[in-house]
């Protein structure tokens, strides 16, 4: 498996997957057509808003319609021999704190007829050198108590678990577990 930058020349893998019923955002349904929709219009200015490491591509879409500024992100696809899904890096310059309205620093998700293959556990540790490149110290994950195979592969990184909680209502208000990686060497 290996992370790739998104790229114009890899996307009619993405739009497949999008096509097949993968969703990129598990809080949002109708991000995978408002992407096929995006992608339509200009396949190459949606590339170039997926890795958006100074926050340009405007504002994010919550959960209940509501938006809130985009925040610094890195975004991978997992590619094995095939896009197999995507890993996301986002984070507050000078600081490990996040708004309120952002549930961790990473966040990720396997196309359904490849999960169970240890590719979002290799995704995860193979983005953390980044997350350590940009400064961070840790990095915090949530997940749903209903998700056994996402805190596996949490745990398995190195994860450990800091607390339950109730998400943000504009996060869809549902039990999150939160998770904290540290990156200290």
């Amino acid at each position: 498996m290996k992370l790739l930058k998104p790229s114009i020349n890899k996307i009619p893998a993405y739009v497949d997957a999008l096509k097949r019923g993968w969703s990129p955002d598990n809080l949002r349904s109708e991000a995978s057509q408002e992407q096929l929709s995006k992608i339509s219009q200009d396949a190459a200015l949606f590339v170039s808003g997926l890795d958006d490491p100074t926050a340009k591509a405007g504002p994010i879409k919550l959960p209940d319609g509501s938006e809130v500024p985009r925040l610094p992100s890195v975004r991978r696809w997992l590619w094995d021999n095939e896009f197999c899904g995507h890993i996301g890096l986002r984070w507050k310059p000078g600081t490990e704190d996040l708004p309120p309205t952002c549930s961790g620093h990473i966040g990720y998700s396997v196309v359904p007829w490849r999960q169970g293959e240890g590719l979002a556990t290799a995704a995860l540790v193979a983005i953390l050198p980044e997350a350590k490149a940009i400064g961070l110290k840790h990095v915090d994950i949530t997940t749903s108590p209903e998700n056994p195979a996402s805190i596996r592969v949490i745990e398995k990184s190195g994860g450990s678990l800091l607390t339950s909680y109730t998400a943000e209502k504009s996060l869809g208000g549902h039990a999150t577990l939160l998770f904290r990686i540290s990156l200290a060497e």
